[in-house]
C-alpha cells in the first residue's frame, strides 16, 4: 500500500511539473508575440494632413489651420516625403493653440512607408525645431522645456535627434 501512494504522489508531481512548464511556455510566447501584434496594429493613414484635419473638424465646431500646421520633408533620409503636424498652428473654436502650454506645443511626426501611407512614429511637445545637416545626415534640433534635459533652470533644452527608419534616436541633449 505504501508503494501505491508513492507512485500516485510521483504522478501528481510529474503532472504538476508538466502543467507549470506549459504555463511558463505560454507566458513566454505571449511576451514574444504581443509586441509584434501591437506593432502590426499601428494604423497607416493615407495622408496625415487629411487625417488630422478631419480629426480636429470633429473636435471643434470651427477649426482653422494656420500656415505652419503641416510641414512635408524627408525626416528619415529614405527619399520619401514625410510629414510633421503642429497643433500650435490650430485655432479651435476661436482659441489659438489651445493644446499648447508651458512645455510647448504638440507635434506629430509621420514617416511615409514604401507600401503606401504614413505611420505616426512620435509625438513631441516642443517649443520649436530646426532640421539641419550634421555629419552628412539630416537631424532635428528640438528646443524643449529644460526638464526634458533633467534641468531646473530656465534655458531651453536643445536636443539633437536623428530619425532612423521609424525610430527617433537621441544624439545629444544639453
Amino acid at each position: 500500500m505504501i508503494y501505491a501512494f508513492a507512485s500516485l504522489a510521483e504522478t501528481d508531481l510529474k503532472e504538476n511539473a508538466v502543467k507549470r512548464l506549459l504555463v511558463v511556455t505560454l507566458q513566454a510566447l505571449v511576451l514574444l508575440f504581443v509586441p509584434v501584434v501591437a506593432l502590426a496594429q499601428q494604423e497607416l493613414v493615407s495622408d496625415p494632413e487629411i487625417y488630422e484635419k478631419d480629426h480636429f473638424r470633429t473636435e471643434c465646431k470651427v477649426a482653422e489651420f494656420g500656415e505652419g500646421f503641416i510641414t512635408r520633408l524627408d525626416i528619415n533620409n529614405d527619399g520619401l516625403m514625410d510629414a510633421i503636424t503642429n497643433r500650435g498652428a490650430l485655432t479651435c473654436d476661436g482659441e489659438k493653440a489651445r493644446s499648447c502650454g508651458d512645455d510647448g506645443c504638440p507635434y506629430n511626426f509621420y514617416v511615409q512607408v514604401k507600401e503606401g501611407g504614413y505611420l505616426m512614429i512620435a509625438t513631441a511637445t516642443i517649443y520649436s525645431y530646426d532640421f539641419v545637416q550634421r555629419f552628412g545626415n539630416m537631424v532635428f534640433e528640438f528646443k524643449m522645456h529644460p526638464r526634458f534635459c533633467e534641468r531646473t533652470d530656465s534655458e531651453p533644452c536643445l536636443m539633437t535627434v536623428r530619425v532612423r527608419g521609424t525610430k527617433f534616436v537621441t544624439i545629444s541633449s544639453k
